[in-house]
């Protein structure tokens, strides 16, 4: 049973009850087939140009690639989105999604909905200047700037975030870390 790819329309209503509800039967009976793998790899660079490069997200070939470039406290022309706004738009993509899933699901009609990222890092430690220094963002912030249809019960809007911030993915992998193993391979040629 696979679920239809079709892609609705910018005006097409899209009903998250029957998009979601036969995964649960799915992934009851077969609780593997709910283990997914997310990639993104990159692609080009050079090594005259350590500061660009380009990164293609998905795990099948969406023929989307994105320019990266470096920002300028570490060195880079910041003419391009860098790795921290990548990071970011993930997080706000995952909770933008996640809110509206949700609200289709709790029957909350939605008249707006955006979601900004933030992150503040002290570049101090990646460039080694201080040692003490941590290495990576040392906090994030989510706004969420919601309006739900007059007359919705402000506690309805109220469990719609709680819900959406406990299934975020991406939020909760950045508030309970996740192990990152790194191999390499040389290639001696």
């Amino acid at each position: 049973m696979t679920q239809e790819r079709k892609r609705p329309t910018n005006h097409e209503s899209v009903d998250v009850e029957d998009r979601q509800m036969p995964l649960y039967g799915r992934y009851g009976d077969a609780p593997w087939e709910a283990t997914i793998t997310d990639r993104a790899k990159t692609t080009s660079g050079t090594e005259t140009d350590p500061f660009h490069g380009v990164i293609e997200p998905g795990s099948q070939d969406y023929g989307i690639a994105w320019e990266f470039g470096i920002h300028s406290a570490v060195g880079g022309f910041h003419d391009a989105p860098n790795p921290g706004d990548i990071l970011c738009a993930a997080l706000a993509a995952c909770l933008d999604s996640t809110i509206r899933i949700v609200a289709g699901r709790l029957d909350v009609t939605l008249e707006h909905l955006a979601v900004e990222v933030t992150a503040d890092v002290d570049v101090r430690g990646t460039l080694v200047v201080e040692q003490d220094v941590p290495v990576g963002f040392q906090e994030m912030q989510c706004h969420v700037d919601i309006r739900a249809a007059d007359g919705t019960d402000p506690e309805l809007v109220k469990q719609l975030i709680d819900a959406a911030e406990y299934s975020c993915v991406n939020l909760q992998t950045l508030r309970s870390g996740v192990p990152v193993e790194t191999n390499v391979d040389v290639d001696q040629g």
